[in-house]
């Protein structure tokens, strides 16, 4: 039974490209298939795959327009814009700035929360993952991501003022949940660049877990700051290949464990 599962939180800069990319590199490692889904115009996650998005004809936003014009009697099937990215093992829907005028067409279409799960559908179960990264809003897109999904991640950087948004971010996933999807389920808040030689950093991780300890799952998995997190896309590759030994693939990997274990 494959699981999808929506990398999400409206704060940019979090982690949730990273996230998806290492995440899925480390479920292939651990023998799943998976498949990717940029779901952000600025197509951070297509980039980090080693593809220029600047040059894509057909990307996720070929599939979802077609999906919301009701005019188009025979949407483009998101099996056409699937690619497969050797290097990592794995498949993506690309993306691009395309995307950026979803959702002002997505606001005229029929069902148009589920636009995403219906073009998801017919090959969801050819993987064992699907995971798709968020734009960093509360918008249609995400509405659509949370529709579509199974469970959610909502990568956290250990700093306060991010800690402020999450509580927005919760009230929307009951939302979804009373209205949309009843089947969503929270996977967890991930911590991520946590800095552990500051106090604050340090506080902040002892709050989350305190905070939502028996209403929301943190993460054992702690990613710690990591310039080479950051310099990894720069190379097309995970952090797995690129920093096979290093601390930010070890924690990738446990969180893989966390991960398949829940399953």
């Amino acid at each position: 039974m494959s699981r999808v599962i929506a990398i999400a939180n409206q704060k940019g800069g979090v982690g949730k490209t990273t996230t998806a990319l290492n995440l899925g590199s480390a479920l292939i490692e651990r023998g799943r298939s998976v498949l990717l889904v940029d779901l952000d115009q600025q197509g951070s996650l297509t980039i980090s795959a080693g593809l220029d998005p600047e040059v894509l004809s057909e990307t996720i936003y070929t599939v979802l327009s077609s999906y919301a014009d009701p005019k188009v009697k025979q949407p483009t099937q998101l099996a056409t814009v699937i690619t497969p990215i050797e290097s990592l093992r794995l498949d993506l829907i690309p993306a691009n700035i395309e995307l950026a005028a979803l959702d002002l067409e997505l606001t005229r279409a029929y069902s148009r929360e589920h636009i995403l799960q219906r073009a998801l559908e017919p090959v969801r179960n050819n993987y064992d993952y699907v995971l798709i990264d968020c734009p960093p809003s509360l918008g249609l897109l995400v509405i659509n991501a949370l529709t579509a999904a199974d469970e959610i991640i909502v990568p956290l950087q250990t700093d306060y003022l991010a800690t402020k948004g999450v509580k927005l971010l919760m009230d929307t996933v009951e939302a979804v949940t009373a209205q949309l999807n009843p089947e969503l389920q929270i996977a967890g808040i991930l911590l991520t660049q946590a800095d552990q030689r500051t106090s604050h950093s340090r506080q902040i991780v002892e709050l989350t877990r305190s905070t939502f300890a028996g209403q929301v799952h943190v993460f054992e998995t702690l990613v710690k700051l990591s310039v080479r997190l950051k310099e990894a896309p720069i190379t097309g590759q995970s952090i797995l290949a690129y920093d096979p030994t290093g601390e930010a693939t070890a924690a990738y990997r446990q969180l893989a464990q966390e991960v398949d274990h829940a399953a």
